[in-house]
């Protein structure tokens, strides 16, 4: 069924109408949320700069930094018995070791829990990790490690296939240095709840202070609005007013 041109006009000006409406309704919108944020901004302001100040010193009181380091050895056997001999590395017999040598006020099963034994590439080289908050005793931790494996490994098991690749070495980079993250999170935190108490107070604010409102509550259109008066400009436009009327009568004096 062909529309007429009569017709046609008048479907493609409807559609026109709705589109304009519905970008004024959009524009009326945005408005009105950017007035409710511009009014209460400071709240937000407050609590953004609250929520980030506390959680920069919450950062700072609870952070410890934690530093790791790594020394590799090679052990010479099969698959199989790769794991047994991964596992000996970290044996209360080996722990006691290193304790004795670097005269540790910590327990062996303390030390065990700082160290990691990994793998490297499913080869023969192994790799002993070591984290703690001193760096230096970090290092110390590992390099006694696989000494300590190394020279008690053929005793427990009659296995002298083990040999040093290389050492640890001190790292003074901490590998939990995180502190702008929970800082960046208070401050989104703060951001989001400040920009929600304004508009929560503004929901449960009953004051009629828009144009919309006073005709929604009256039902009639509103014809005009008064705007505020400027005191200061008033009060300025007087005393100019009497400094011109106090020249003139000086003028009318002298003649």
């Amino acid at each position: 069924m062909k529309l007429t041109e009569e017709r046609k006009v008048t479907v493609m000006s409807s559609l026109k109408d709705k589109h304009f409406i519905e970008n004024d309704v959009r524009d009326i919108n945005l408005k009105d949320f950017f007035h409710v944020i511009k009014r209460r901004l400071w709240i937000a302001v407050v609590i953004t700069i609250l929520s980030t100040t506390a959680g920069y010193f919450y950062s700072n009181h609870n952070y410890t930094p934690i530093y790791e380091t790594s020394t590799r050895i090679i052990i010479e056997s099969d698959n199989n018995y790769m794991s047994t001999l991964m596992v000996m590395i970290k044996d209360p017999i080996i722990m006691e070791k290193v304790q004795e040598e670097l005269e540790l006020s910590r327990s062996p099963e303390s030390i065990a829990g700082q160290i990691s034994v990994t793998r490297v590439d499913e080869s023969q080289v192994i790799m002993i990790s070591v984290t703690d908050q001193d760096p230096k005793i970090a290092m110390e931790i590992a390099n006694a490690t696989a000494r300590s494996f190394k020279s008690e490994v053929g005793n427990l098991l009659d296995f002298d296939e083990v040999q040093l690749l290389s050492e640890a070495k001190e790292n003074n980079f901490p590998i939990n240095e995180n502190k702008n993250r929970t800082v960046i999170i208070a401050f989104v935190f703060g951001l989001i709840t400040g920009v929600g108490l304004i508009f929560l107070l503004d929901s449960l604010d009953e004051r009629v202070d828009k144009e919309s409102q006073v005709e929604e509550v009256l039902g009639v259109p509103v014809i005009g609005v008064i705007s505020k008066i400027n005191t200061k400009r008033v009060s300025t436009n007087r005393i100019s007013q009497k400094e011109m009327e106090l020249r003139s009568e000086k003028v009318g004096a002298n003649k």
